[in-house]
């Protein structure tokens, strides 16, 4: 399942977490493979009492990095795993190159995923996103690796109210906030985004609606 937002701050991963501690209280085995708390103590609190996969540390150019240890949570063999920032390009030195395949070598495991990410990194989007921002988004997915969720969640919430957030320290620190908000975060932009997402999600919505439609049980056989 991807809960799909527009900018950092809409609740993506407080989501994520809050589904998580749901499956839980259903008696399914549930893990965190990876959780990016970017300083936010309301999405910090809803990790407690969730099992933690340890990250791997690796080492680059003199540099000691952390990963996601897809390997351990492999071994660990959940139910189900959260994990955060499904576009992050990982590490080189890494078992793979995008996180987006760590999760497909899970989902191939038989382990369910959540997983949280921003529209604007959808491969089919990056051009559109660059004439509405001026930025080139590095880290993309490609569209048939979110086809294949079982459900894509929209984490909606009105610009102004995500500008109210970033304002109030919710977001990012004092000095990082005015300088997203000089930035990437005007509402004209956020907006354009924010649609985006709707359109996006809409989209998805129809296109499995479709395939329950024209499904003939007659092709399992």
């Amino acid at each position: 399942k991807v809960f799909l937002g527009y900018a950092a701050g809409v609740g993506k991963t407080y989501r994520m977490l809050e589904e998580a501690h749901q499956l839980k209280r259903e008696g399914r085995d549930v893990v965190v493979g990876y959780f990016e708390p970017h300083g936010r103590q309301d999405t910090i609190a809803k990790i407690e009492g969730l099992e933690i996969v340890p990250r791997q540390r690796i080492e680059y150019r003199g540099h000691e990095f952390e990963e996601m240890d897809a390997g351990a949570i492999l071994a660990r063999r959940p139910e189900i795993c959260a994990v955060d920032e499904f576009p992050h390009t990982n590490v080189p030195g890494s078992a793979r190159t995008k996180r987006w395949e760590d999760v497909m070598a899970l989902l191939d495991a038989g382990i369910d995923v959540l997983t949280t990410m921003n529209v604007q990194h959808l491969e089919s989007l990056n051009d559109q996103m660059r004439e509405i921002t001026g930025i080139q988004v590095r880290e993309t997915i490609p569209d048939w690796v979110v086809k294949q969720a079982g459900g894509v969640v929209l984490i909606d919430l009105p610009p102004r109210a995500l500008l109210n957030r970033l304002q109030r320290g919710a977001v990012y620190g004092p000095d990082k906030a005015q300088s997203a908000m000089d930035n990437f975060f005007k509402e004209p932009t956020l907006a354009a985004l924010r649609e985006m997402a709707l359109r996006q999600t809409a989209h998805e919505v129809d296109a499995r609606q479709s395939e329950a439609v024209n499904f003939d049980p007659r092709e399992r056989i």
